[in-house]
């Protein structure tokens, strides 16, 4: 393989992994109030107050739950929120 087709190829993963759907998933941290973590996700990820509510007890009693779907330059976003709130997230 020459490097002209290793670089194209470098290219396109990147291409492609920057354009594919991803999951934003919430991580249980046992420090946070119910409150405080539905009232990030209605804030955050515009959940309604019911949605929110799922969200942190799938949370509370499986450990993660995956809170928004998307690009993941948007979840990014999303997910440096959170960190400025003291909340856990990744992106799978």
């Amino acid at each position: 393989m020459t490097s002209r087709e290793t670089k194209r190829k470098t290219f396109q993963k990147t291409e492609i992994s920057e354009n594919e759907h991803k999951c934003l998933i919430l991580h249980n941290d046992e420090v946070h109030t119910f409150d405080y973590v539905i009232q990030a996700l209605m804030e955050i990820c515009d959940h309604d107050y019911i949605q929110a509510s799922q969200c942190t007890i799938i949370t509370h009693y499986k450990g993660k739950c995956d809170i928004k779907q998307g690009r993941f330059a948007s979840l990014k976003i999303m997910k440096d929120a959170f960190s400025e709130k003291e909340l856990t997230t990744t992106i799978d």
